[in-house]
């Protein structure tokens, strides 16, 4: 079972989430206010800083970008809208902030891909590559044994290229919620999965896969739980159920799936689903080639360790990808990204100025990349996942 919600994304962008009802029990009733009895009394009381130091806003990043991650469909809209709004309000939006183009993530499949597709791709050629994603629906079609639901997946992605989708989403459904006709979770590194992904390579269609969430919601649920305030407005998003897998082995079923399609370029979504040990990126990108990550809604994450994500630039400069994951494009959302990568800034708010970040309780500060490395994260790298080239 799933909604939507809206709430507020780093760097202040209106964000329409989609998410899981996990059907929890236990821990989170203990989701009960700090003190007194109304909601507001769980939300702690976000200090004001006294320390001065000095503050730098770019009003242009060092050179033009492609946004790896985000998403201008109707998939996540509340009202059945399309999030990038027409072409030529989004044609202003990237020429405002400097993007020469931006991946839609919400193609889904079928007519909702085409929808899309005729929308932005084909009046906005070379600024919008929509990506489909697969019908996992199809894996209630026959058991784990037979190629019936095999088939009907690679069907479904092969109408899909057809189509003229520029590549690929896999959510984080898939491992977490989705199961098949027995009945069982189907993880990553499900045998179906890697045949129909590993036609996707076959095909030309790169990955951007999500895996898991941030390491916290899969901890004990309790008030030493870093992101104890998010997950008291929102228990569903708690994922420390017996019902659900651990953190690693999802993140082990992703390496797994990665290595065993060596002919599919993947991109792992917000930093290869583990912004919280950037030491285990870089092992995982030192042993799957064909794997990429990118920053899309984990400036929060990396923010905390901003020297351990410039050596993995450094160490992976043809690796790591600028995504956004802000929804639709929100301009203030996108400079707070040159300011993170450009900037030697200490201690400041990553979200929107006055209120408390909402996916972390915490302050960050930049990372000073060397521009010689900007150019490849902003938009080189990108480019090569989405043209080869």
């Amino acid at each position: 079972m799933s909604n939507v919600r809206t709430k507020r994304a780093t760097g202040g962008a209106r964000m329409v989430e989609l998410r899981i009802v996990a059907r929890n029990t236990g821990p989170v009733s203990d989701m009960r206010p700090l003190a007194g009895g109304d909601h507001e009394s769980t939300q702690r009381v976000w200090p004001r800083p006294t320390v001065v130091l000095p503050q730098t806003h770019p009003d242009q990043p060092y050179c033009r970008g492609i946004d790896i991650h985000n998403h201008l469909g109707r998939w996540l809209s509340a009202d059945g809208t399309f999030l990038g709004g027409s072409a030529d309000e989004l044609s202003a939006v990237l020429d405002d902030v400097h993007l020469d183009a931006v991946v839609n993530l919400d193609g889904m499949w079928g007519e909702e891909l085409q929808a899309n597709l005729d929308r932005f791709d084909a009046v906005m050629p070379d600024q919008v590559y929509t990506f489909a994603h697969i019908d996992w629906d199809l894996l209630l079609q026959g058991d784990a044994a037979s190629s019936e639901s095999r088939h009907a997946l690679v069907d479904n992605l092969a109408d899909s290229a057809s189509r003229g989708a520029k590549g690929v989403k896999v959510w984080k459904d898939l491992g977490l919620t989705r199961r098949d006709a027995t009945g069982e979770l189907v993880l990553p590194d499900d045998p179906r999965v890697i045949e129909v992904l590993g036609v996707a390579g076959d095909l030309g269609l790169p990955v951007l896969i999500h895996t898991a969430d941030p390491v916290a919601f899969f901890e004990p649920l309790d008030r030493a739980n870093e992101r104890w305030d998010e997950l008291a407005e929102m228990p569903s998003w708690w994922f420390g159920a017996p019902e659900f897998p651990s953190f690693n082995r999802l993140i082990d079923a992703l390496h797994t799936l990665v290595e065993a399609c060596p002919q599919t370029t993947f991109v792992g979504a917000h930093v290869g689903g583990h912004a919280e040990n950037l030491a285990a990126v870089g092992d995982a990108l030192h042993r799957l080639r064909n794997f990429n990550v990118d920053t899309g809604g984990r400036m929060g994450e990396i923010g905390r360790q901003p020297r351990a994500f410039r050596r993995l630039v450094e160490a992976f400069p043809d690796r790591v990808l600028f995504g956004t994951d802000c929804f639709p494009i929100d301009p203030d959302a996108v400079r707070h990204w040159w300011r993170f990568f450009e900037t030697d800034d200490e201690y400041f708010d990553y979200g929107t100025p006055g209120e408390p970040p909402g996916q972390g309780n915490w302050h960050i500060s930049a990372a000073n990349l060397p521009q010689s490395l900007l150019p490849g994260l902003y938009r080189d790298n990108a480019l090569r996942v989405l043209t080869g080239v």
